[in-house]
Order: C-alpha cells, then structure tokens, then sequence
C-alpha cells in the first residue's frame, strides 16, 4: 500500500503515474461553476486518471455527469460524525494518490486531513495549511486574482501547464429538462421571442439589487420589440417575486423557485440574455454562450467576473469595496443599489438589438 508523506519529505510529483484523484468543494453555486476549468484542464492532462469530486447534496447536479469526472461523493445537508466516518472510510479506501482542496472550509479541511491521500494540495489558509504537502497563496502580494486562475494554480502545482484556461462548463443536460424548458415557453407563448433571464435576487441583502429597481427595468424592457422577461430566483425570493408581478407593467412569467440547477442552465441556454447580480446563476450563464450582464456591488469583478463570457460589468466605484459582507458601513448597500436601471437598460439594449 502506498504511503503518506511525511511532513519533512518533499513531494516528488510524477504526473504520469497519478492514478486516483480526488477533488473538494463544497458549496456553493458559483464557487463549484468556477472549479471547472481546472476539472477540464485536469482530464486533459490526466487522461487516464480516475477522478472525484466531493461536494455538497444540494449542488450535486452541477458535476454529476461532467466529462471531466468519474465519481461525485455527495454529502447530506446535514453532515452527522456517522456520516463523516462514513465517508472517511470510502476515502481511505480509495487510496487517492493526489488530493485538490478546491474550498479550504472546516469540513474540506478535514476531509483533506483524514484522506490518507499521498499528495494533499490545498491554498494557504492560517491555521489548516499544516494540513497540506503543497500549499498555494489565495492572493497575491499585488493586484487581484480571479477565482477561477486559483483553482488552476492548484492543479498547475502538479507540474501541468495549460496553454489557455477554458470556460467554465456543467454536465450535458437531460433531454427531459430541456423539454420542461420548452414546454414553459410554449404554454406561455414566448417560443420565437427574445428572451431576458431576469434573477431577481442574490442570497443576502449586500447583492440585492432592490425590488424597485428591478420593477423599473422592466419597465423599460417592455419597450422592445420582440423581447420576453422571465423572473428566476430561489424560495426566498417569493416575497420580492410577487411585488414584481404585481406592479411591473411589462408582460412577464415568473419560475422562481421552479427550477433546479440543470434546468436554469437550459433556460439560460435558450435566452437572448442572461441579467443579474454576481451570483450562482450569473456564473450559470457563463457556462453558455448566452451574454450577461452582471451588476457588481461588494464583490470585485477582478475576482469573480463571469469567466470567458460575453458580458457587460456594471460597477460602481467606493472604498468600501470589495466588503466582507458583514456589516454595511454606509447602512444603505449603495454599492449595487447605485446602479440605475437605466444603466443595465443600455446595456441590455447592446446585446438584445443585434441578437
């Protein structure tokens, strides 16, 4: 049986003889998306490797099924110590000779430390880089690194080097979730039309863009020949949801709260544009071809910018920014709440009159 390194051995990384690999990362939407081109360049360079992907029940659809994998071990939402222990055995198991830590989190880390993997690569994170043979700065001493070039430094660790970084890409979709997509847009009569993928919310107040600000674009929108606006979110977007549809006076369906993660994609694919706030979807439509705009507000586009997509960024400049999203020092989230409607107008009308 192979054997782990010892904290004073130096790794010795012979790539053509990587036989078992074994990936982490846990949540969430966007920070998965992300991890894929480093899976891409993965396989290409690994060809004959078998590799796994550990990650969290509710975002299993974003890689189950991706090329670039062989296996994807699936945590429950609520991760018991017998579920740990669990899986800690399958691991062991497994005898992994190589182990990516794509997160860096609590239980990443500690997957990472009780894996047995021979070569353990991870970012440089106080107190859990101890945990690793090869550790990678998350910044670096000057300027800013995207999320997705951090995620390929740890596999270039291995002695790859990648031509070019690909765009992000998700698991081909089922032809069931194609046809639902068809279906909506046949029973609301929206097949043959230009269509806005609107999401309508971020998960937290910092990326709320706000209710009547996206009442306001559609508005504007309804002015355009030949254009459809469909309202995405999630469950916790219901609230916000019905405001809209109450006072917009622009014809609009709504699937917030319908879709899972492979259907917005496929949704997203058969869409003119794709609107939103930095966000899981947002990172969604950047596996397409379908173009964004994206509307930035405490987060840096330097760092997390849809990767490799055709897109409009709208910012505006604090020194606030990028926050942690803890606390709003100003109490008014001006950061994205200063962005127009009239200014994501203009940039929709970019792409929504040469489509």
């Amino acid at each position: 049986m192979r054997q782990p390194l010892s904290r004073k051995e130096k790794p010795k990384i012979d790539c053509s003889a990587i036989q078992k690999i074994l990936l982490i990362r846990l949540r969430r939407i966007g920070d998965v998306v992300m991890t894929t081109p480093a899976l891409t360049i993965l396989r290409e360079h690994c060809p004959e490797a078998k590799i796994d992907y550990i990650i969290d029940e509710p975002y299993r659809k974003l890689v189950e099924g991706h090329p670039a994998l062989d296996e994807v071990i699936v945590l429950p939402k609520k991760l018991k110590t017998r579920h740990f222990l669990r899986h800690i055995r399958t691991i062991r198991k497994n005898t992994y000779d190589v182990l990516l830590d794509f997160h860096g989190g609590p239980r990443a880390s500690l997957f990472a430390f009780f894996s047995k993997a021979r070569l353990k690569i991870g970012y440089k994170i106080k107190y859990k880089h101890f945990i690793y043979d090869t550790v990678i700065p998350r910044e670096p001493e000057e300027g800013f690194i995207h999320s997705v070039e951090n995620h390929v430094n740890l596999v270039k660790s291995l002695g790859v080097s990648p031509s070019s970084i690909p765009k992000p890409s998700l698991p081909p979709g089922k032809r069931l979730e194609a046809e639902k997509i068809q279906r909506i847009l046949r029973r609301n009569h929206y097949l043959g039309y230009k269509l806005i993928t609107l999401h309508i919310s971020a998960g937290n107040a910092f990326r709320d863009w706000g209710v009547d600000k996206f009442i306001a674009l559609t508005d504007l929108t309804a002015g355009i020949q030949d254009v459809k606006i469909i309202l995405i979110g999630g469950q916790d977007d219901r609230q916000a949801e019905a405001e809209i549809l109450e006072k917009s006076t622009a014809p609009l369906i709504s699937l917030v709260g319908q879709l899972n993660l492979r259907e917005l994609k496929e949704l997203i694919s058969v869409s003119s544009l794709f609107v939103g706030p930095d966000s899981g979807p947002m990172h969604i439509a950047s596996t397409t071809s379908t173009p964004i705009v994206a509307l930035f507000g405490p987060t840096l586009p330097a760092h997390f910018a849809p990767w490799g997509a055709q897109a409009t960024l709208l910012e505006k400049t604090f020194d606030c920014r990028p926050c942690r999203q803890r606390e709003c020092i100003h109490k008014d989230f001006r950061c994205l709440r200063s962005i127009r409607p009239q200014e994501v107008y203009k940039a929709c009308l970019t792409y929504l009159q040469c489509s």
